[in-house]
């Protein structure tokens, strides 16, 4: 699915003014709204913003008092400061017979809330009165159908601006909004519907893409294969206390389909033998690019000498490489690091930070990460020419030619220590199956976000969701995607 910025969504409405386009999104919402409500409800509370926004749910208000609704609208605007559209969606309101509030009337009973208070063109932080109006709404206890985007709600970057409704319903008009599914959105837009308003949006390029579905899948395998023929991949890490993390994303390679697996731990008292994953093959740290086609570096890594060494010996090597963790760190410590990173041959690297990891590579703070994921990303992507996951959620995948995605599944259960070593190896273990690059990077962050959700309809989290439990949940899911079975 697309993702479409501000200016994008202006040019589109500019080319179709003739359309009513406002009429449109308002019949829209009332026809959304009918069919939220059960058969023997049939009051709904509107709010009518200063804007566009709140044009559209006056019209949604008349739609829904021509079908017999009871609608109560409050209207915080002014009439002579309303857009012309929004305006004669008032006038044809009054001329209807509906009436307005200027407040939410104190001892009202709706069993539907229509929030078309602010719309796609806010960016300021709420005033005083509009987050009291707000947590007004938020406590009634009531499903709320939101206008485009919840109010308060950023559309570019999905923060909060001071306060923010929180909806069972979003009904997205002619494209979905990047905001709606990163950051702080997916907490605030419940379930999203689009309705494109009769408009063909497919020749408008997109700012972005959603991924709500696999985006490809590896080849089922010929018979006559063998360990060789699906790669290899090799982890290093693992230095002291940290032992695990190298392991979690040596056993998510094995178990996403890595031929085979070579482990090099840098703790000064190494495993010799991972007993709960004895196919895993433990190496002295020297040994494992030699033996790898993929190589995944930085989980329990830490920032010692030999950390760093080793990271100076590795990056220069041809193979496709993943970094996290210490890796980072040590990347935004040493400017040497970044000149050789750059350096690797085009879409050959990975980087998978979380936000703070992100604001270190970025020499800035992690609220400035935060306030524009999107952005942030794509700096990254351009600064280390290598293709970027920002975890979080609704996390963001980022390559040096500009283009982004964002990921759609997932769920908080995924907040526990070792989700990022799973996914590094279950993007190593798709590289190695010889899958390009970029393909393995958003199946990888898909299927690991898949095999969480999985786990959660099954009773399984999100509280207590472990790394080891994703990692199984998501050979399942592959294989039940490659090869058709449940």
């Amino acid at each position: 699915m697309h993702l479409y910025d501000l200016a994008q969504l202006r040019e589109i409405e500019q080319q179709h003014l003739a359309e009513s386009l406002m009429e449109k999104a308002g019949l829209a919402a009332a026809g959304l709204a009918g069919r939220l409500l059960q058969s023997h409800e049939y009051s709904v509370l509107v709010l009518a913003g200063p804007g566009n926004n709140g044009g559209d749910a006056l019209v949604a208000a008349r739609h829904l008092k021509a079908a017999w609704h009871q609608v109560t609208v409050v209207f915080t605007g002014q009439r002579e400061t309303l857009p012309p559209n929004a305006a004669a969606a008032y006038d044809d309101w009054l001329a209807a017979g509906g009436e307005l509030c200027a407040e939410m009337p104190a001892h009202g009973h709706w069993q539907l809330v229509i929030d078309g208070l602010f719309g796609i063109g806010l960016s300021r932080p709420l005033d005083s009165r509009y987050r009291a109006l707000i947590e007004q709404v938020n406590t009634l206890g009531l499903p709320v159908l939101a206008l485009d985007i919840p109010s308060g709600l950023c559309m570019t970057t999905g923060r909060v601006l001071g306060a923010a409704i929180h909806a069972s319903h979003t009904l997205s008009f002619i494209g979905l909004k990047p905001g709606l599914f990163t950051l702080d959105g997916p907490d605030h837009v419940g379930e999203v519907h689009l309705d494109t308003l009769g408009l063909d949006t497919g020749h408008a390029d997109a700012a972005g893409v959603l991924i709500d579905q696999p985006p490809a899948l590896p080849r089922t395998r010929r018979r006559n294969s063998h360990k060789g023929s699906h790669g290899s991949v090799g982890v290093i890490g693992g230095a002291e206390y940290m032992v695990g993390a190298a392991i979690l994303a040596s056993r998510a390679a094995l178990l996403l389909g890595a031929g085979r697996v070579y482990c090099g731990l840098l703790s000064q008292q190494p495993l010799a033998l991972d007993t709960t994953q004895a196919e895993l093959m433990l190496r002295d740290v020297a040994s494992v690019p030699a033996l790898s086609s993929v190589l995944v570096i930085g989980p329990g890594l830490g920032n010692s000498s030999a950390a760093l060494a080793t990271l100076h010996e590795v990056l220069p090597q041809l193979m496709p490489m993943v970094l996290d963790a210490d890796a980072l760190n040590l990347l935004a410590d040493h400017p040497e690091l970044h000149i050789r990173l750059r350096q690797r041959a085009p879409g050959s690297t990975v980087l998978t930070p979380h936000p703070g990891e992100a604001a270190t590579l970025l020499a800035c703070s992690n609220a400035e990460v935060q306030a524009d994921r999107i952005a942030s990303a794509l700096k990254l992507a351009h600064s280390y020419q290598a293709i970027i996951v920002l975890k979080g959620c609704g996390s963001i995948i980022a390559l040096p030619d500009g283009r982004w995605f964002i990921n759609q599944s997932g769920n908080p259960g995924m907040a526990s220590a070792g989700m990022g070593d799973t996914l590094c190896g279950i993007i190593a273990a798709l590289l190695a199956q010889a899958m390009p690059m970029e393909q393995a990077v958003l199946l990888g962050v898909y299927l690991h976000g898949a095999a969480a959700d999985a786990l959660l309809e099954r009773g399984t989290g999100p509280i207590g969701l472990t790394a080891s439990e994703v990692g199984m949940s998501a050979r399942a899911l592959l294989n039940e995607w490659v090869y058709g079975r449940e």
